[in-house]
């Protein structure tokens, strides 16, 4: 039998095909939208379009790790028993940002609600749909694979920095749906950029302490579920969001041991 051949550049491949997916796959939420279809059909939609990167690590996994099967690969990156001092750890470090949010927001707010949903049954739809169209889809390829693949050659830290930064440009096409032009463009991406490299730093010290991808996604999820059920403007909620993780990352990269953020793997 013929052995499979090794990726000399796994994540630079899987960079590459993830962006080669995703873009078709949004500009046809965005046909679907511009078309009037359901609701529920761009929703479906959008969420297949946010597993691009997944589709794409499972397309190039033999590549990556000759040899090995993408089933049992997955189920080990939840083997690792959950720490229950993490999971309260950055559940209150995000309550605890979403509620100084949602406090400057409310001081400057003129809408009656500071909130986008005003019943349980949207809510509870809207957490499911964040979950699915977001971490669910993302957080193997970016995490799971692409993070640990760089750690070998770089520390935690540089790693984050850079996988945030091509995780954020992953991201492009929907930075022109926000209907930004000019300098709020300008800006929004800026803003958005420094939040997302900031919430990877948080991601790989906390799943560094844990070695189970539940905690990204933890993460991931209180990020896009908080942003979303605020009502405020979105480029407020973004300078919000990058500010307050940015420092956040700033004291994790202070206050963490050497072994979490700057020791390689």
């Amino acid at each position: 039998m013929k052995r499979e051949k090794k990726l000399k550049k796994p994540v630079a491949s899987y960079i590459v095909l993830t962006n080669i997916i995703f873009w078709p796959l949004f500009c046809l939420v965005g046909a679907i939208s511009m078309l009037g279809f359901p609701a529920w059909v761009f929703d479906v939609m959008f969420c297949i379009s946010s597993w691009s990167s997944t589709i794409a690590f499972a397309a190039l996994f033999k590549k990556i790790y000759p040899g090995q099967r993408f089933i049992p690969f997955v189920k080990d990156k939840f083997k690792h028993k959950l720490k229950f001092s993490v999971i309260l750890t950055v559940s209150m470090i995000q309550v605890f940002i979403f509620l100084m949010i949602l406090f400057l927001v409310s001081n400057n707010s003129e809408v009656d609600s500071i909130f986008t949903i005003s019943s349980w049954g949207m809510l509870i739809y809207f957490f499911f749909k964040s979950f699915l169209a977001g971490p669910l889809g993302e957080e193997l390829g970016w995490r799971g694979f692409a993070q640990i693949e760089l750690q070998k050659k770089h520390s935690p830290l540089k790693a984050s920095i850079i996988i945030g930064f091509w995780w954020g440009l992953w991201h492009l096409p929907i930075w022109f749906t926000t209907g930004f032009v000019g300098i709020d463009l300008i800006k929004y991406i800026l803003f958005f950029m420094i939040a997302i490299i900031s919430i990877k730093i948080v991601m790989t010290a906390f799943y560094n302490l844990n070695q189970n991808l539940i905690i990204p996604i933890i993460i991931h999820q209180f990020f896009n579920f908080f942003i979303g059920i605020i009502n405020g403007k979105l480029i407020d909620l973004i300078m919000y969001n990058a500010i307050f993780y940015f420092v956040t990352a700033v004291v994790i990269i202070i206050i963490n041991p050497k072994k979490v953020l700057y020791g390689n793997r």
